[in-house]
């Protein structure tokens, strides 16, 4: 159950929060310009903070959550605050979140912060729309698609026994961290396609740790802050992603399978590579990134449910044990047909998806 969810969590690429850009900041209020005529904005309720600092500092100096979570409790659902240089108004209702989704998206588009696209990196699918955008979504739809997928069956069923192995019996473990490990595995097997040696992943793992860790930190280049350090390990990161494509391109069967291959066969109508290196290892960590929080908070909740529904916990398991006598007891590997006979797994991965929150905030 855990390995296919991760496989499908994958697709989801979501940002994280709600930024609406004004034409100007004045005591927390602005004017919208119209023919010729401006009338004044009124804004949701909410402080701006410090001029250019606004909020940012409060947001930083304790957990993103209790910041938003006291905020929402004071002004409401919809509220007006300040962060990394930009007002914003931060949308907390499923009303609100539809009017921005789906009612109204055409009025909107996804907005990242700098800092955001500098770490991740500039040529990343979600921080573009437009042609660039087709194109990439199309690549990244097709390597992640069900027919690629179903060829890595046997590879994702293999990554994630491994980290199962790797939990002791007896010790206690925060359930998110250790799916964010067992999520980070199955990355790895989608976008290299199997095909990535110990050493390289272990290069992988330990600078995209610096980079995460990083990545949500106040904004600054000075030596030795978080923002610094992942900045330097993004910088180490895009270097091991480029060998892996040198090495591989002096190979036999050069780009191979998963994302990376199918981003490296690339072409033009020209007949040119469509992507360069950089903009291939940017989309490489943007993907990675934006899977891997996602499938995490997907399988705890999963867990979480299952532990407080003891009957659906028990049906789950014996359909996973058929499941698993279909493949002689786990001697046989797991293939694309079996996933397929597991309906009840299926529904309650569409119940998580439809009913838990998978992220803290999303960026608009």
């Amino acid at each position: 159950m855990a390995f296919f969810l991760a496989l499908v969590c994958i697709l989801v690429f979501l940002a994280t929060a709600s930024y609406v850009q004004y034409t100007r900041w004045q005591k927390g209020k602005g004017r919208f310009g119209g023919h010729g005529r401006s009338a004044p904005l009124k804004l949701p309720p909410g402080s701006m903070g410090w001029p250019y600092l606004g909020e940012t500092l409060q947001l930083y100096s304790q957990d993103p959550s209790v910041f938003f979570a006291s905020k929402q409790k004071r002004y409401g659902e919809i509220f007006k605050t300040h962060l990394l240089g930009c007002p914003c108004v931060m949308l907390a209702s499923p009303e609100a979140a539809r009017f921005v989704l789906v009612t109204q998206a055409h009025l909107f588009k996804p907005t990242y912060p700098r800092s955001k696209e500098r770490m991740i990196g500039p040529s990343a699918l979600f921080f573009h729309q437009g042609d660039y955008h087709l194109r990439l979504r199309k690549l990244v739809q097709g390597a992640l698609g069900p027919d690629a997928l179903r060829a890595l069956v046997p590879e994702v069923e293999a990554a994630v026994r491994s980290t199962l192995a790797s939990w002791d019996a007896g010790h206690v473990r925060s359930t998110f961290h250790a799916m964010k490990t067992l999520s980070f595995d199955v990355g790895i097997v989608t976008i290299f396609g199997g095909r990535l040696d110990e050493r390289r992943k272990a290069e992988l793992r330990k600078n995209y740790s610096v980079v995460e860790k990083g990545y949500n930190s106040f904004p600054n280049s000075l030596p030795g802050t978080l923002h610094y350090k992942a900045m330097q390990a993004r910088r180490r990161l895009h270097g091991v992603l480029c060998d892996i494509m040198r090495e591989r391109r002096g190979q036999a069967q050069a780009a191979g399978t998963g994302l990376l291959g199918c981003l490296m066969r690339s072409r033009g109508d020209d007949g040119a590579p469509l992507l360069s290196d950089e903009q291939i290892a940017d989309n490489v960590i943007g993907v990675l990134f934006a899977a891997q929080d996602t499938t995490a908070s997907a399988l705890t909740w999963i867990v979480k449910y299952l532990h407080d529904h003891p009957k659906l916990l028990e049906a789950v398991r014996a359909e996973q044990a058929a499941v698993r006598d279909a493949t002689g007891g786990g001697r046989q590997p797991l293939a694309w047909a079996h996933t397929k006979s597991m309906a009840l797994t299926h529904r309650v991965r569409a119940c998580v998806l439809g009913n838990a929150k998978l992220a803290l905030y999303y960026y608009y």
